[in-house]
């Protein structure tokens, strides 16, 4: 027999080690590891760790055999691995109700459970009696179940269980928008059991998406029917949720020793180096100690403070548990694995020295690593002084079998039994490895034969869809409809794929099906969907923004392949030529680059051999299923253009854009003859578009025509009430959209949406009209019709769930409707689709408008989000609401016309120049807003520019600022004077409201400022108020608080401070590092009392300054403030008072009441200002809050400057509060 070598023997203590710690606790009917002695049940983490060191250990075995006993050896503790595993798959195959139920409700009540009976695989808690939503328990699960079988452990035995994986990929693919109570199973550190959003969760989720997607779960004697897939947009999600989450842990965990695990062993889920080490650091610097690492800031577990019979903390008492966290070795096992992997073996030796010091030797010599060190109960007071410094005691488990199994692994790697490669077989530890430039290709495809001849005119040389033959071009969402049956097993009761939309990612492939081969387009063309895709504008620019992302995220074998088709809708009105946004682009991509992204044009079979392939093998085998394909294709051929346009398209509509929005005005119960006859004749026949043919004298004054009008504008029975047949005629007759609309409004509301006109035989019912309706509103680009429409219809963006996600999980609150609450809305965590909907209806009051506007600007803002994270740093909730209602101040002021035109305006913006302005507002850049002067001349409502200005008109720091000069509006005026004298006075209709001809007024009010004259107009005028508080309009004026013109100023940087200040508010702009500093005047001081709600220093006791929690708690007190401009002068004198935290001063003070401060502020300015004899209207009162509108515009420095003030003001204010003998604050 032949001697053992030294390896063998180091081998075979390492054997013993684990199988003293590990192997012998193993339940011998189901494999699974009981937790301890005291708590028996198996907790699906802590075996899958604990199983590791076994895995790894079997592998060294087999690598170094020296006997066939040693390849036994190696098989035997294989199959425990297997074993244990297996265990784990029965448990959740003993809940796939759950798995089913939790794919589509996200609920923690549906989760899978956290632990379970090491001897039955049952459920030991009751779902709501413990914190078992863990997204990241099961995705290790999944992790290694990919790793281990890669290395060749055959664990998934049946294509039923290939399936329960696949369905369990579905369960954690949501990972990034789902809040769960994380790798410490307590949520919030409050332990209140609150979920939140986990770095850690979605990190594993990532890593575990990664390593399965095309993995054969047979092994190398697996066919395709075994192989699972992941969607690469899903995948992608969680990685920029990751990278703008990182180094926090949580929104209550400022830092988290718990992701160690996911920016090195097991998970390298993060991708950026950068971000990687930013994260370590923290945790070494913030979290390590003697004897291991805290698991986080004020973590009560096992402290001598804390209360044992109970299990949630009350939150002032987590400052107590401030500096005598317990200590775990167990993160030092993590800091090994990631020397070893980073080859630094410096790392590895430190920890491995300082793990040796702190084990406990058993009489027979293993070392035993126990689960945490804590502070004595009667060295608590010294440690609370002088941190670090006592001696602590080992508590819980000895050994953490999680931590014993890491120590373990990170010996064998060390001393070279493994390489790091043979326990990362999918090579998981290269994700930071930088990757090489993406070529994104690009396929354009003419729907027809004439747009293929249109492009050739044009130099561009494209094939037809016809031609490319026997590829198979389809719209993305049959790709969604087959991605649905994946995982599809009704033995098992699991329907699959939840029905989602693919993102880019998932479209830029080459898909072979049955043998056939598709190419999907990407979501954004599909025109069934939302409006936006009717602006080819805005068709371009997501292309860019899909291009771009593609470039910076494609992670695939192969080059990207975007499949871009030309149809009908993307050419000129008149069908003679391309729209010259999409031609632009098309000779922009065959430069070779486009979006900041390299780019390779050409046909599609050109690609075949450069692009990436997936094979779904799952629509192969069953019958139905190839049906169900057949069945799709069928139905999503592509369409011929449309010749005739159905119920409402033989009418010629004007073929100019109308500039008045619907304004039928009351919801149904106030739609009584008296109303409608008030109000319609006016908006039916007082469109400004020319040609209605409605027999009207060309020249009659405004009374002189309203006589016919009222005959012919209701048509009624002889009782009185609406005749509707009548009226269904007038709706036949009639040319101009905007009165078919307002026709079929009433017929909406009186009738119903499926009340059936008659008006071409049967099935005209209002819903196909109004359908109709916003197909011809779409060709003509009538934005505000087709979003009044939509709204009518009740159309939603596809992804508006998914937007309102990606914001969410961007550590990011929402609010929609206006301030104050309860109107305004407050989102914290995702909301099915139905319900959003309803919530921004319910926000919106019933406004169609601003429901519709508020779920097109979420859906900007995600896409704003995900392309330039940067954009929102600081910003905590986004208001939807008050963003609107600063757009539409914009307008108004930029155009120099009243809130009611500015809305209108506002409606009437195409998708691409709405989201163009809200970029700009975001980005707090300098940018004009003009009127279009060659719409001006076709008597429509004027079209709109935004544009960048750079710095002309501003300094650097005036970002935000619209320099647009009123002597710009006056010159265009006297230019269209000169020309057309009626032109003008048109234009000026449009502009001025005191000319609009529908406000019958009798007594002058040019004087009149705006606000005074709206609220004339609504005590004077029943009709006019109908048209003014209309359901389709934003709000008027008054309720959108747009302030009043301001003064005229030869100076162009007149209000720029009042707009900067008013935009950083609405959008809750503050400095960097704002909140750390409130943080710190908390601690000196008893509160801060801001509009009489107190933010109150017990704050500090429960939450640390880096916290998202904590910025969002004074985020909201600052929100209580209704004017944007006023609160961002309280953030400006808070800014001046967190000075104070840095002066070496114990205490300022009681509850420091800031409005006062700002108010003591503006009482020297207006003294100084009146001292220096400025006139009394210049120095002008703001009514709500009384500070000088002066103020509101001044610059923060110089010598009137708004911070020389608030300082001066914080100095006679805190003077009183200081202690006697100490120096005065200058």
């Amino acid at each position: 027999m032949r001697s053992r070598s030294n390896s063998g023997v180091k081998l075979d203590n390492y054997a013993r080690i684990v199988h003293q710690t590990i192997l012998q606790h193993l339940d011998p009917v189901t494999g699974l590891l009981p937790g301890s002695s005291e708590q028996p049940h198996a907790w699906v983490r802590d075996n899958v760790y604990s199983i590791v060191s076994v895995w790894a250990l079997s592998l060294a075995y087999r690598k170094n055999a020296d006997t066939d006993e040693d390849k036994a050896k190696a098989y035997e503790l294989e199959q425990s691995v297997v074993k244990l595993m297996r265990g784990i798959l029965q448990c959740i195959m003993r809940q796939l109700d759950k798995v089913e139920k939790f794919k589509y409700s996200k609920s923690t009540s549906d989760s899978l459970h956290a632990k379970y009976d090491p001897r039955t695989c049952a459920t030991v808690v009751a779902d709501d009696k413990w914190g078992h939503l863990q997204v990241d328990a099961t995705s290790l699960f999944l992790l290694f179940l990919a790793q281990m079988t890669a290395s060749g452990l055959h664990i998934v035995y049946t294509q039923d269980e290939v399936d329960v994986v696949q369905n369990l990929m579905f369960y954690i693919e949501a990972a990034y928008k789902v809040a769960d109570y994380g790798m410490w199973e307590r949520g919030d550190k409050t332990n209140q059991g609150i979920t939140e959003l986990n770095a850690s969760s979605i990190g594993t989720a990532k890593a575990a998406l990664e390593a399965l997607d095309d993995l054969n779960l047979f092994g190398a004697k697996g066919g395709p029917g075994s192989v699972v897939h992941a969607l690469a947009d899903d995948i992608q999600h969680c990685q920029s949720i990751l990278t703008s989450m990182l180094p926090r842990a949580s929104i209550s965990k400022e830092v988290d020793a718990g992701v160690l695990a996911i920016i090195s062993y097991p998970a390298f889920a993060v991708e950026d180096m950068n971000i990687v080490n930013k994260t370590k650091e923290e945790i070494i610097s913030k979290l390590q100690g003697r004897y291991g690492c805290c698991r986080f800031l004020r973590d009560g577990h096992k402290t001598p403070k804390e209360d044992p019979n109970r299990c949630y903390y009350e939150s002032a008492e987590l400052k107590l548990f401030e500096n005598i966290e317990c200590e775990w070795p167990l993160f030092w096992t993590y800091l090994i694995l990631d020397g070893i992997f980073t080859k630094t073996p410096d790392q590895v030796q430190e920890y491995q020295e300082a793990l040796e010091g702190i084990m406990i030797k058993q009489k027979d010599g293993i070392r035993l690593l126990p689960e945490l060190y804590s502070v004595p109960p009667d060295k608590v007071e010294e440690e609370y002084s002088n941190p670090h410094s006592v001696e602590r005691i080992p508590m819980g488990q000895c050994p953490l079998k999680w931590g014993q199994s890491l120590y373990i692994l990170g010996n064998l790697l060390s001393e070279g039994f493994l390489a790091p490669g043979e326990i990362d077989p999918l090579n998981r530890r290269f994700s930071t490895i930088p990757k090489p430039d993406v070529v994104v290709q690009v396929s354009v495809l003419a729907e027809t034969e004439e747009i293929k001849q249109l492009l050739l005119k044009n130099g561009i040389d494209v094939e037809t869809v016809a031609d490319i033959h026997p590829i198979h071009v389809q719209p993305s969402r049959v790709l969604s409809h087959i991605y649905a049956r994946l995982g599809r097993n009704p033995r098992l009761g699991l329907t699959g794929r939840p029905y989602r939309r693919i993102g880019v990612l998932g479209t830029s492939k080459f898909y072979i099906i049955r043998n056939t081969m598709f190419s999907f387009t990407p979501q954004f063309i599909d025109h069934q969907q939302f409006y936006l895709a009717l602006d080819n504008k805005m068709i371009v620019e997501m292309l860019r923004t899909e291009i771009a992302y593609l470039s910076s995220r494609w992670r695939m074998t192969g080059r990207p392949t975007v499949t871009f088709p030309i149809s009908q809708t993307m050419l000129t009105e008149d069908h003679t030529d391309l729209d010259p946004a999409v031609l632009a682009t098309l000779k922009k991509l065959q430069d070779g680059y486009y979006g900041g992204a390299r780019i390779q044009t050409g046909k599609m079979s050109e690609f075949l051999t450069t692009s990436c392939f997936s094979h779904l093998s799952f629509l192969d085998e069953a019958d139905d299923l190839a049906q169900y394909l057949d069945h799709l294709l069928a139905h999503a051929a592509p369409k011929k253009p449309k010749q005739q346009l159905g119920a409402l398209g033989r009418f010629k509509a004007a073929a100019t854009k109308t500039k008045e929005m619907v304004s039928l005005m009351k919801t149904a119960q106030d739609l009584n003859v008296q109303n409608v006859n008030m109000y319609l004749p006016n908006k039916l026949f007082r469109s400004r578009q020319p040609s209605l043919h409605l027999n009207l004298p060309e020249s009659s004054s405004s009374q002189g025509s309203q006589a016919p009008q009222k005959e012919t504008g209701i048509p009624r029975d002889a009782s009185g009430a609406i005749d509707y047949k009548a009226l269904v005629q007038l709706l036949k007759d009639t040319q101009s959209l905007q009165d078919q609309a307002d026709i079929l409004y009433i017929l909406f509301k009186d009738k119903g949406m499926d009340w059936d006109t008659g008006l071409h035989g049967k099935g005209s019912t209002v819903r196909s009209l109004f359908t109709d309706l916003y197909e011809k509103a779409g060709e003509l680009k009538q934005w505000g019709l087709i979003r009044m429409i939509s709204g009518v219809l009740k159309k939603k963006v596809e992804e508006l769930d998914s937007a309102c996600s990606d914001l969410l999980a961007h550590q990011k609150h929402l609010t929609v409707g206006l301030p104050p609450e309860p109107q305004e809305k407050t989102i914290t965590a995702p909301i099915p689709p139905d319900q959003l909907a309803a919530l921004i209806d319910e926000a919106s009051n019933g406004n169609i408008s601003v429901a519709i506007l508020t779920q097109e600007i979420m859906v900007y803002l995600a896409m704003s989000i995900r392309t330039q994270p940067d954009l929102f740093s600081e910003m905590f909730r986004l208001r939807i609401g008050l963003i609107i209602q600063v757009m539409a101040t914009e307008l108004a002021q930029s155009l120099n016309c009243s809130g009611e035109e500015a809305t209108e305006s506002l409606m009437g913006l195409s998708p691409s120049e709405l989201k163009n302005l809200l970029h700009h507002i975001l980005s707090g850049k300098e940018f004009g807003v003009q009127r279009s002067v060659r719409e001006m001349d076709a008597g429509v409502s004027p079209a709109i520019s935004i544009h960048h200005l750079g710095n002309v008109g501003a300094t650097k720091s005036e970002r935000a600022g619209i320099s647009k000069l009123k002597s710009d509006m006056k010159m265009l005026e006297h230019r269209l004077s000169l020309t057309d004298p009626d032109k003008a006075e048109r234009k000026l209709s449009m502009t001025d409201p005191f000319k609009d001809p529908r406000l019958s007024l009798t007594d002058p009010v040019n004087e009149l400022d705006q606000s005074v004259f709206f609220k004339g107009l609504q005590s004077q005028s029943l009709d006019v108020e109908n048209i003014e508080s209309g359901r389709y309009r934003l709000p008027s004026i008054e309720s959108l608080d747009i302030p009043e013109k301001s003064m005229v100023a030869k100076d162009t940087r007149h209000g720029q401070w009042l707009r900067r200040r008013r935009l950083d508010g609405a959008l809750n702009r503050v400095p960097v590092g704002f909140y750390q500093k409130v943080w710190k005047i908390l601690q000196k001081c008893h509160g801060l009392s801001i509009e009489g709600f107190v933010l109150p220093s017990s704050t500090t006791r429960e939450m640390t300054p880096g916290e998202i929690k904590f910025s969002v708690h004074v985020e909201t007190v600052l929100n209580r403030v209704p004017q944007p401009e006023y609160r961002q002068l309280l953030v400006e004198a808070i800014l001046v008072l967190t000075m104070l935290a840095d002066v070496d001063i114990q205490n300022i003070g009681s509850i420091i009441h800031v409005g006062k401060i700002v108010h003591l502020a503006n009482d020297m300015f207006y003294k100084d200002q009146r001292d220096l004899g400025a006139e009394e209207h210049i120095l002008e009162k703001d009514p709500s809050t009384g500070v000088c509108r002066l103020l509101y515009d001044s610059a923060p420095s110089g010598r009137f400057g708004s911070m020389t003030y608030l300082t001066k003001a914080v100095a006679v204010y805190v003077q009183d509060f200081l202690p006697s003998g100490s120096c005065a604050v200058q």
